[in-house]
């Protein structure tokens, strides 16, 4: 790390960087620097002067993470084919882009069936400008046949979202149509709400082809989660039912709900069986914020470890996490095995976060209290470039089975799991019919924190692989589409879109025809779960779980 002392004596330069003004949008060059063990970012915009705002909350977690950053593949067929490109006014994507497309999020409609204060989704009636975007099925095909084009590595996963959805009364034919273009794994992205209140949503949505749902879930009360709080029990219970695994997805703010992490992890623990992944986002500061409400919303990575490790009494200790990146020599040694360009999560080391955790009894054990994570890794890369080197297959593969156990403690691995002959069966036999168990038994805990216009880093955008299809307009990493709307998702959209009147007119339906009124709160709520509140109407002022909750 390059050491400069700014003028108070009490920061050091970590990185020079490129960033945007959060008023005019215009690049200019940012320093990333540590100051009192945080890590901060600082740009100087000659129109509207200098923002400062915190980057990653923890210096010493900074550097452990960046010891496991990676360079992708890149992309070889750009859409974008400027010799020179200005990142991120040039997406689409361009030659400079160093990962490729780890997921891709297909926004189906922007319409939405709630009107939670934080969203920007919502399009009101009446408003100028306002618009509804809902690509047509030819044009979904279109999208996803662009992203099966990408190389060297074809695009494969795809998160169907929106606004909600599940709004979409044709999302089977969606769902079906990217299936038939051969795409592996699709997520619906979802409220949940329709999940709640259609017990065959579920079924009719795994039948069709969805690996699994990814559903907001922001606290465990109502005043940290009314968006789904009376509603997310039964569409949890609706997936169980139907067999559809569901990861949660907190958005977390800083005094809002970051108090509830602990208590979000150990809901999904008690329905591990079909809750298969909590994903924390800390919180994106879209629009203008004023420095103080930025400083009291702001939370990082760091900061959610650390909440995590305390509101779990320590059975999830900060040193569990891993970045993003960390998993690359696992692909590298199977890409030295098959000779072929495999896929990779080259995103930047700042961008998330993840680690595994067992049940065991009522306790929570991180994958790294019994596997030498950092250990294993570094001896991947070793036999990878092993392989490279034109050792024999067979002899490295020898060598593989026999030093994997020492890398695992197995006197503390869960009963009835071997991790050594799993590690082996998947990255040398490519055999994956165990990881299934696997996933059963464990819990995957991420963190994926999008950017905004004030903590902007440009190399985390050439770096981005969660990216945006898009109808004519390529593929578009998830922080220049929505950080930066006007140039990207709210231009593309609405060039796309139909104004409201016209659709509703075509149509046939209101967009205040498809918002929740809020039935299954109005039921009672407890009719079944056998508490002493059973067969009464649930309030919204009820801020607890009952027994039928928890189960």
């Amino acid at each position: 790390m390059t050491q400069v002392q700014y003028t108070n004596g009490s920061e050091a330069l970590i990185r020079k960087t490129e960033s945007i003004c959060p008023e005019c949008n215009r690049v200019i060059p940012a320093n990333i620097f540590e100051r009192n063990q945080k890590v901060w970012i600082r740009k100087v915009c000659a129109k509207h002067g200098e923002v400062e705002d915190l980057y990653f909350g923890s210096y010493e977690t900074y550097v452990k993470f960046s010891r496991y950053a990676e360079d992708g593949p890149g992309v070889e067929n750009p859409h974008v084919k400027k010799k020179r490109v200005v990142c991120p006014k040039d997406c689409g994507l361009c030659g400079d882009h160093l990962s490729h497309t780890a997921l891709a999020n297909l926004v189906v409609t922007n319409r939405c069936d709630l009107t939670c204060w934080y969203c920007f989704f919502y399009a009101k009636k009446g408003v100028d400008g306002s618009y509804v975007y809902e690509p047509t099925l030819d044009e979904i095909r279109e999208m996803a046949k662009e992203l099966r084009a990408e190389r060297p590595v074809q695009g494969n996963a795809v998160q169907i979202t929106g606004g909600e959805p599940a709004l979409r009364e044709d999302l089977v034919d969606i769902i079906k149509i990217l299936k038939e273009e051969n795409v592996g794994h699709v997520q619906l992205n979802t409220n949940g709400i329709r999940l709640a209140t259609e017990p065959e949503f579920a079924k009719r949505v795994r039948d069709a082809g969805v690996n699994t749902v990814y559903m907001s879930f922001d606290g465990v009360t109502s005043k940290t989660n009314p968006k789904n709080h009376w509603e997310a029990p039964y569409a949890v219970e609706n997936c169980r039912t139907a067999g559809l695994g569901i990861v949660l997805v907190p958005t977390v703010m800083g005094t809002v709900n970051d108090h509830e992490l602990g208590a979000i992890i150990r809901y999904a623990q008690r329905n591990i069986d079909v809750i298969r992944s909590v994903n924390f986002q800390p919180v994106s500061l879209v629009g203008r914020t004023p420095r103080e409400e930025r400083m009291k919303l702001r939370i990082t990575i760091p900061d959610c470890m650390q909440r995590v490790e305390e509101q779990t009494e320590g059975e999830i200790p900060v040193s569990s996490w891993f970045p993003i990146p960390a998993c690359t020599p696992i692909s590298d040694f199977v890409e030295a095995i098959t000779k072929r360009s495999e896929y990779k999560l080259t995103t930047h080391f700042a961008c998330g976060a993840g680690t595994y955790v067992f049940k065991d009894g009522d306790r929570l054990v991180p994958i790294s209290t019994f596997v030498d994570i950092e250990g294993l890794l570094e001896y991947l890369r070793g036999k990878a470039e092993d392989l490279k080197k034109g050792r024999s297959k067979v002899l490295v593969g020898a060598k593989i089975l026999t030093h994997l156990g020492s890398f695992v403690d197995l006197k503390k691995q869960p009963e009835g799991l071997s991790i050594p002959k799993l590690l082996f069966n998947a990255i040398v036999k490519h055999d994956y019919t165990a990881l299934g168990e696997f996933h059963k038994r464990s819990l995957f805990l991420g963190m994926m924190h999008f950017q905004d216009k004030y903590n902007y880093d440009v190399e985390r955008v050439k770096r981005c692989d969660i990216h945006y299809l898009t109808p004519g307009s390529g593929i578009i990493p998830f922080c220049a589409f929505n950080v930066i709307p006007e140039w990207y998702r709210d231009l593309i959209q609405k060039a796309h879109g139909l104004p409201t009147e016209k659709w509703e007119e075509k149509s046939g339906q209101r967009l205040e025809d498809s918002l929740y009124r809020g039935d299954l709160r109005r039921r009672a709520h407890h009719a079944n779960c056998g508490c002493p509140k059973a067969g009464k109407i649930a309030k919204p002022e009820d801020n607890s779980f009952c027994a039928y909750d928890q189960n």
